[in-house]
């Protein structure tokens, strides 16, 4: 099996982007990568196949350019799903993080489909395996399963509508799509896969892949390893591993069909060794058209069905949302409550650091509570910054001072006190 030679890539391939754009994006793949793995998005599976294709040699370069390239828009598959961040499992409604096609499917704001909305589901993708049934037909058209035990739970976009159905409750909620979670920012439309209902998109190896690329750059080395055999398909890997020290983060790993260019698994190794940490892959990939029936959906008789649409809108009444979507409510709202988001570093070792969204407050009761809760938790730490809280995962790490203000990112916590003691 021949082997490629090692290639580091730096800002010369970039294409031409400028240089306020590489930064922005170098900026915001590490952290990206934090509120991934803080909203559960991490993956495992083991290789489907077995032995190593003999390809011909590709440089970096070229692969990265043929994943760019890849215009696939039709798939269905099945994704083993297993995260190891560290953390204990996690029930479902205890939160999470993203949407569906719209906005809440109305869990989100304690409505009666809680069971059925997404964000009840996707902290259970933060630890323990977990098996996703996908399927992709262009931009309108997607569909995301969690396989359970004892239940399955179904995200369906066809066109304007999307479905969101919980066979243990037997609920399903209905939106209306947004313009803007259908076709992408300024209606442009998404390359096929990757436009899998928002929330869930990020549970593909193509859209891990996607942003984990977009971190190249001169603290950054890509290089191409060993050929690999993934859901039965001839792959090359593609190797990415950062450069600065403070980063928690030892290397990723991405699959790339030979033939098309779809990345097939998505593997992030924490810096301290041991297993993946992050690691996405299909055990089984169809690239042919799927049947049409595929994106239809009809409640089952005896549902419970839920107007998404129309919790949506009261949540909006009630947090002073103008009608652009729960992301906008956190932009204009949350982040002004909490004093503003701030990115401290660069690059890999980039931290998020948020005022006023910890326990810090007036309230002297509620206030020394927390504080109890947090000495449970976390440990404590002090530094020129004041005191706070240290929590740990294999990749993220986060500091809670008792002022209230969080640093989190993926980064050791000598990098977390250094920020915090440098932002006093």
């Amino acid at each position: 099996m021949p082997r490629n030679e090692p290639t580091e890539v730096t800002e010369e391939w970039d294409g031409g982007r400028s240089a306020k754009r590489r930064k922005a994006v170098r900026y915001a793949v590490p952290v990206a990568v934090a509120g991934v793995t803080a909203a559960t998005i991490g993956l495992v599976p083991a290789f489907a196949g077995s032995g190593s294709p003999d390809l011909p040699k590709i440089s970096a370069q070229d692969l990265i350019a043929k994943i760019a390239k890849s215009d696939v828009q039709q798939l269905s598959g099945t994704v083993q799903v297993t995260t190891d961040l560290g953390l204990p499992s996690l029930p479902g409604g205890m939160g999470g993080a993203g949407g569906f096609g719209g906005g809440p499917g109305g869990g989100e704001h304690g409505g009666s489909g809680a069971s059925a909305s997404p964000q009840s589901k996707l902290t259970e993708l933060a630890s323990g395996t977990h098996t996703l049934r996908v399927a992709a037909d262009g931009p309108e058209k997607q569909r995301v399963s969690i396989v359970d035990k004892t239940a399955d739970y179904t995200l369906i976009h066809n066109g304007k509508d999307v479905w969101a159905y919980d066979s243990g409750s037997n609920t399903a909620v209905h939106n209306t799509a947004r313009e803007d979670a259908r076709h992408g920012e300024h209606g442009k439309h998404h390359e096929g896969p990757k436009d899998l209902p928002n929330g869930l998109q990020n549970a593909t190896p193509q859209e891990l892949a996607k942003q984990a690329l977009k971190a190249a750059g001169d603290t950054t080395a890509v290089t191409v390893g060993d050929t690999a055999k993934v859901a039965g398909r001839d792959a090359y890997q593609l190797v990415i591993k950062p450069k600065q020290s403070g980063s928690t983060v030892g290397s990723i790993r991405v699959a790339v069909d030979a033939a098309n260019g779809v990345p097939l698994k998505f593997t992030l190794t924490p810096k301290s060794g041991g297993p993946a940490a992050i690691d996405v892959g299909y055990t089984s990939v169809d690239f042919a058209k799927p049947a049409a029936n595929t994106f239809s959906f009809t409640p089952p008789k005896g549902a419970k069905v839920v107007d998404g649409d129309q919790q949506r809108a009261k949540a909006q009444r009630e947090h002073g949302n103008d009608g652009k979507g729960a992301k906008g409510a956190m932009d204009r709202k949350g982040l002004k409550d909490f004093g503003g988001l701030n990115v401290i570093g660069k690059d890999w070792t980039s931290i998020a650091k948020i005022k006023g969204a910890g326990p810090g407050g007036k309230d002297q009761a509620a206030k020394g509570q927390a504080g109890k809760l947090l000495d449970s938790l976390g440990s404590k730490v002090t530094g020129s910054f004041g005191s706070g809280h240290l929590f740990s995962t294999r990749l993220v790490n986060a500091l809670i001072t008792d002022n209230g203000t969080i640093y989190v990112g993926a980064v050791d916590k000598q990098a977390l006190l250094d920020a915090a003691n440098a932002a006093k």
